[in-house]
């Protein structure tokens, strides 16, 4: 409109102009051409600046803040992401789930359990909405170029996760490979992606990675074949359970209600959980799984539940719970240790909520924490989680647990919350576009560390082409 109002202006000058150069002295006419002639150049330069920039959304690039190199974000059709968000009805996490740049909505209900003034940082996020927020920090990434040629990794903004979440069940194997085979063709005819085999891409998936490893063609057979597909051979991918066997993958946290919008958010909430009054010994938030045959949860919470002076429980049964709920976060606050058994994988967000209250995480499978978020959280557990053995709490029926955890002398239980506190940043995901000073997020790790080793991938294959070529 701007630039169509000042189109017409011009016409109406150079009109309005024939018009004077009509009832004037012609010596006069020599001024008048001279005058249309600086008046065009101007409106020339007008008109050209009010053309859309090609660098309108470009990040400033500071050499010194991107060592590890930029990241340039493929703009896919809106079929692989925004669409997806537009469908959100259809989708089984919901249209809340993908709001507010994928945090949810905003969290309400806990002023008593956490600072007033933290509240605006408290959404209810759902724990598979990942993809969407490293999407949304990716734009604003400082580190991001809108320049392919300057790009040390691409970043492949589909997402996955949303869009199998919708034919998990009773659709077929077509059906649910369908986008990702559409994805692929896409990208085969990118030259950026087929100049190096895809090795220096990478892609985010929110849900666990077995949603994405379907080996046949049967539609009984759970999840896509995406991670299998020939063009995924050499793409980088992170998700929030790995495939311990894959050098190609790295499991990062799953997202949390909390979201700092600056680094006094995290000091302030890391002051507040170092100081907050626990009141039992452990807790444990779940449900019983009555379809499951020898359900570990039941065993769980039938314990607890018979241990009320030591153990706290929220029964999700009854419907309490929701991601972040308050109720939860205020039973974790309450207790030194809380229950981590599975979730649908080896894994659970609930541990990351734990942890979030700065409870300490008792675990029952090895994989729940050994090879998993290793970019973000000590290799060695033990210094802040326990592992008790899921064989061993079956045969005692649960009473082990209380016998290992009143072991904890309480200075050895105040250093392991120590190490969760000091640990809280590097599990977190804070809200786009905000400055947390110093320190580096979720989000900011994986970053750096997936651009560390896309190079690795990408000077492999120099050497791989290099050998080829000489022999």
């Amino acid at each position: 409109m701007v630039l169509q109002r000042k189109l017409t202006k011009a016409i109406e000058l150079k009109y309005n102009m024939r018009s004077v150069k009509s009832q004037i002295p012609v010596n006069h006419c020599l001024w008048l051409i001279i005058t249309i002639f600086l008046q065009i150049i101007i409106l020339f330069f007008l008109l050209r600046s009010s053309q859309p920039s090609n660098t309108q959304h470009a990040v400033a690039l500071n050499p010194s803040d991107c060592q590890s190199g930029y990241v340039y974000v493929y703009d896919l059709p809106p079929a692989f992401n925004k669409e997806l968000i537009d469908q959100c009805h259809e989708s089984d996490r919901g249209c809340g789930a993908v709001s507010n740049g994928g945090f949810g909505t905003k969290a309400t209900g806990l002023e008593h359990v956490v600072p007033r003034n933290l509240t605006p940082a408290w959404y209810w996020t759902d724990m598979y909405s990942a993809e969407v927020i490293f999407h949304n920090r990716m734009l604003s990434h400082k580190c991001r170029t809108l320049d392919p040629e300057k790009a040390k990794g691409f970043y492949i903004p589909f997402y996955a996760g949303l869009d199998i979440g919708k034919f998990l069940f009773n659709y077929s194997a077509k059906d649910r490979d369908r986008k990702s085979e559409m994805l692929l063709d896409w990208l085969k005819e990118q030259p950026t992606f087929t100049r190096n085999k895809g090795v220096d891409h990478f892609i985010m998936l929110s849900r666990l990675t077995w949603d994405f490893r379907r080996l046949t063609d049967n539609d009984a057979d759970w999840g896509s074949k995406l991670l299998h597909m020939p063009l995924m051979r050499h793409v980088f991918r992170l998700s929030v359970e790995k495939h311990q066997n894959d050098n190609l993958e790295e499991s990062v946290p799953y997202p949390t209600a909390f979201h700092p919008r600056s680094e006094s958010d995290i000091i302030q909430w890391q002051n507040y959980i170092r100081s907050y009054k626990r009141t039992k010994l452990f807790s444990f938030v779940g449900a019983k799984r009555e379809k499951i045959k020898n359900d570990f949860r039941g065993v769980l919470m039938d314990y607890c539940k018979s241990e009320e002076d030591y153990c706290g429980a929220v029964d999700c049964a009854t419907g309490i719970c929701s991601d972040g709920a308050t109720a939860i976060m205020e039973t974790f606050l309450g207790s030194d240790f809380c229950l981590q058994p599975r979730g649908d994988g080896l894994t659970r967000r609930s541990m990351f909520d734990c942890m979030l209250a700065g409870s300490i995480p008792v675990y029952f499978w090895k994989g729940t924490f050994k090879g998993q978020y290793e970019w973000h959280l000590p290799w060695m557990p033990e210094s802040y989680t326990v592992f008790i053995d899921n064989r061993d709490v079956r045969a005692t029926n649960g009473s082990l647990i209380l016998k290992v955890l009143e072991s904890f002398h309480k200075d050895k239980v105040k250093e392991m919350r120590e190490t969760l506190i000091n640990l809280l940043p590097k599990f977190v995901y804070a809200r786009s576009g905000e400055d947390l000073g110093s320190v580096k997020d979720a989000f900011d790790i994986s970053i750096d560390r997936v651009l560390k080793r896309l190079e690795i991938g990408r000077n492999q294959l120099l050497t791989q082409n290099q050998a080829y070529f000489e022999s």
